[in-house]
């Protein structure tokens, strides 16, 4: 007796792959609104830079661009960071000084060999080593439900697959974790992934706000959209270090006290305030 052949169905197979983020480009909130220009955002990172030098705690973030951009191979074991880490070394930096978040990570790291045993490590034990950073519930969880959904989603905690994509395919892509807010999306872009971008924190904010760069009644999340459509992709990474690094010393633009810092700058000292008046003459 014959075999009949097998008949193909003409219905296609669904693949468990998960869809792709949909990516669309940001537009700008304040397209009218003029400022700042190129030439502003050199004339002041110029100024600053006069002022304050580049920040020391950056100087190893500037140089990794630099090698990136040259192709340079990073030899120095000790300067080797993975996407990964550095994500959560940005969650730890939520809400407390960085060296808080500098302690809770060399501790979490001191505690867990690798990422592997985190994510199997009780909720409690996470919290005990990152509990000198603040906050040592919600980050825990925060890290425990990254790693999770890391694992489910690529199979491996690694997130060197993030390098191959673009700024805003990344954007889309690390905000479908929970707790990954714009802020922390910028910092990692900006910081561990070499991209071109401006994160906003308070600092950044109400500098921007007091140089009229954005208009008066701007939210952080449109002073975001904004400058980075504004400022020059060239400038983008030196300029907001030391706009935050600024307004942590300074008094005025900073429009707080300032803490236990090494310097501390009076209004007469601040070189924005031609810029702040240049905003005066034009409202």
């Amino acid at each position: 007796m014959e075999s009949r052949p097998k008949m193909q169905s003409n219905r296609k197979r669904k693949h468990s792959t998960t869809k792709s983020p949909k990516t669309t480009a940001p537009q700008n909130p304040y397209p009218g609104h003029p400022r700042p220009t190129r030439e502003e955002c050199s004339s002041v990172r110029d100024d600053l830079l006069s002022l304050h030098g580049f920040p020391q705690e950056f100087i190893k973030y500037r140089n990794q661009r630099s090698q990136h951009t040259n192709d340079v191979v990073q030899c120095d074991e000790e300067e080797k960071e993975s996407v990964l880490d550095g994500l959560v070394k940005t969650i730890l930096s939520q809400n407390t000084t960085e060296l808080n978040s500098e302690r809770a990570f060399a501790y979490l790291k001191t505690a867990f060999p690798n990422w592997e045993h985190v994510l199997e490590a009780e909720s409690k034990c996470i919290e005990d080593a990152i509990r000198c950073g603040g906050l040592a519930p919600t980050k825990s969880s925060c890290i425990k439900n990254l790693l999770s959904c890391l694992l489910e989603k690529k199979g491996k905690l690694c997130m060197e697959y993030l390098k191959e994509l673009s700024t805003e395919e990344i954007k889309a892509e690390l905000s479908q974790f929970k707790g990954i807010g714009p802020k922390t999306v910028a910092c990692v872009l900006m910081f561990h992934l070499q991209k071109d971008d401006f994160p906003v924190d308070t600092h950044v904010f109400q500098i921007a706000k007091t140089m009229g760069w954005v208009p008066a009644d701007a939210d952080i999340k449109k002073t975001y959209l904004h400058l980075n459509q504004r400022i020059p992709n060239e400038l983008k990474f030196d300029l907001n270090c030391l706009i935050y690094t600024h307004g942590k010393v300074c008094k005025r633009c900073s429009n707080r006290k300032v803490g236990r810092q090494k310097l501390e700058i009076d209004d007469g000292g601040c070189p924005l305030l031609a810029y702040s008046k240049n905003c005066e003459v034009d409202n």
